[in-house]
């Protein structure tokens, strides 16, 4: 249904109030009238004409406002539908803290998880790849590409790389590449893990579900053995409107 243009926001109340342009305060009582309930999941936003008409503003406002609302979103357009109100994301939390797979993280939770394989196999390493295992030139090396998903929403692209020394049969992995690694003695003991912003590029936009140009976040793990030695390096890309990593912080004696 088509949400009455009244409930939304009373006439020229953009020139109203406190200065400022006109998008960013459609945008923000798009976005309260979102969070507050007065826009409904699927709920069709009116259209483009009416609003700018309604609001007294430009179409091209109206447009820059529900862009931002789609690129953040909260907003879908559906081609000759029209532009709708999207499924909230509830966002997962991963502790900083524990080392742990996708899998055992989200079955703590009680959220049911599966993975799409991207690509899977043996391959002659990449120098990047030599360089953060410690291969020579002449080894291989076990890629594994997976789309993570839990409770049917795509979260994560994993791309993880380990030596075939450890992991010689990449095709028996099944949910689990540490159960896999546990298996032959050589899961990981620790983790150094880097974290930066990224925003989604195609394919992996696409992949995960999400506009191109959606904040993500893009992370780089080299996990070792308890003799020192590196035994997985992984890439992956994770929804930033669905997971959140947090850290607890305590005081230092010294």
């Amino acid at each position: 249904m088509t949400t009455p243009l009244s409930a939304i926001l009373p006439p020229n109340s953009l020139q109203s109030g406190v200065p400022g342009p006109l998008y960013v305060k459609l945008r923000q009582t798009l976005e309260e009238a979102i969070t507050s309930g007065r826009l409904n999941y699927g709920d069709a936003l009116p259209a483009e004409r009416d609003l700018a008409d309604h609001a007294n503003v430009s179409r091209v406002t109206v447009r820059k406002a529900v862009d931002d609302l789609v690129k953040d979103g909260l907003l879908v357009r559906r081609h000759g539908s029209g532009t709708f109100v999207a499924k909230p994301v509830s966002k997962v939390q991963q502790s900083l803290s524990r080392l742990t797979s996708f899998t055992e993280d989200m079955a703590r939770r009680g959220l049911t998880t599966r993975a799409e394989w991207l690509d899977r196999g043996l391959f002659h390493p990449s120098p990047d790849e030599m360089m953060m295992l410690g291969l020579p030139a002449d080894a291989l090396v076990a890629r594994l590409g997976r789309l993570r998903i839990a409770d049917g929403m795509p979260l994560a692209i994993e791309r993880a790389c380990i030596s075939a020394e450890f992991l010689p049969e990449p095709l028996q992995v099944q949910d689990s590449l540490y159960a896999a690694l546990e298996k032959r003695g050589c899961r990981p003991v620790r983790a150094v893990q880097r974290i930066s912003a990224y925003n989604m590029k195609d394919p992996d936009a696409s992949i995960l579900g999400v506009p191109p140009g959606s904040a993500g976040l893009s992370i780089e793990r080299v996990s070792y053995l308890r003799t020192g030695r590196v035994v997985e390096f992984t890439r992956s890309i994770y929804r930033g409107d669905a997971y959140d990593f947090v850290a607890e912080l305590t005081l230092s004696d010294t």
